[in-house]
């Protein structure tokens, strides 16, 4: 009894994309602290605002 299975060997990764983490990092940092300066920024515009 002869089955026609294909083994793929774990170690090709096959499926995985070439991604630069270090570049993901960077960018994720800097997207995070920009986000919260411009929400600083537009707090204080606002406070000065209302007052």
């Amino acid at each position: 009894m002869d089955a026609n299975v294909r083994i793929n060997d774990p170690r090709e990764h096959v499926n995985e994309e070439p991604r630069n983490d270090l570049f993901d990092l960077i960018a994720g940092v800097a997207g995070m602290a920009g986000l919260m300066t411009v929400i600083f920024f537009g707090m204080v515009i606002f406070k000065f605002i209302t007052e």
